[in-house]
């Protein structure tokens, strides 16, 4: 199973031992489709510290600039580049047994598909730690989902009233940072993602964005910067080629790490 696309880059670290599980031959959980775009086999950077495969859900209500699965957005059959089966999924992980510590959720937006915590179950019957990659576009269905899972990385994009120039939709922000609310209500392991967009944001919308998660209380947040990679072909022409240090200061936010 190729992947799909790759997820946002992220430091790595050393493999931490699975859990021990017996082998599981019963049927999958997932009795709705469960919209499986692609799948990476093998990751250390989806979720920080931890040896991960990671599946690629279908489907997004929101339009990110910067977005690097666009082929992910659309939530028609006939948008799903290399369909995959949950069941061959499942299937794969079984034979990963001993391999990996665990499995990242990630898309599009995970949270739109009602098979999700069926699909939870089944990896942990396989004895496997779940991870998550949320926008945080349904709080109350992310709030349903956490305490399944082990750690979250949740994105925010920008500040809650400027939030429509990321993803293209209104009332955005005002979800994400319900979500941010939940999540730290929830007390799971979590990071705090941003990616900055040359293209939209200004040094000060940084220097804002950041002095307001940090009065949120938000521990963890991580500066990203926009790729052209696999982005649309009109918005990689848009960046041409600025980067996260043609926004911020080398001095900005010492105490944010910065992932480029």
């Amino acid at each position: 199973m190729a992947a799909l696309a790759s997820s946002p880059p992220g430091p790595s670290g050393p493999p931490v031992a699975a859990p021990a599980a017996e082998h599981r031959t019963s049927p999958s959980r997932a009795l709705a489709p469960l919209a499986v775009a692609g799948m990476t086999s093998f990751s250390t950077v989806d979720w920080p510290g931890r040896a991960v495969a990671t599946v690629f859900l279908q489907g997004c209500p929101w339009r990110c600039t910067y977005c690097h699965n666009p082929d992910l957005v659309s939530v028609a059959p006939r948008a799903v580049r290399s369909p995959i089966p949950w069941p061959d999924v499942v299937a794969f992980l079984e034979r990963r047994h001993g391999l990996l510590d665990g499995v990242v959720f990630s898309g599009g937006e995970p949270t739109l598909q009602p098979a999700l915590p069926a699909a939870i179950a089944d990896v942990r019957d396989l004895g496997l730690g779940v991870g998550l990659h949320t926008g945080g576009a349904w709080p109350v269905r992310l709030e349903h989902v956490l305490p399944l899972v082990d750690w979250v990385g949740l994105d925010i994009k920008h500040l809650p009233d400027r939030y429509e120039r990321i993803t293209g939709a209104r009332p955005s922000g005002e979800a994400a940072y319900r979500s941010l609310a939940a999540l730290q209500r929830s007390g799971i392991a979590h990071e705090i993602r941003t990616t900055v967009d040359p293209t939209v944001h200004s040094r000060q919308d940084v220097l804002d964005l950041c002095g307001r998660l940090s009065a949120l209380g938000v521990r963890g947040h991580v500066l990203q910067e926009a790729r052209p990679h696999g982005a649309d072909l009109a918005y990689a022409a848009e960046l041409d080629g600025r980067r996260l240090s043609d926004v911020l200061h080398d001095d900005d936010l010492p105490q944010l790490e910065r992932r480029t």
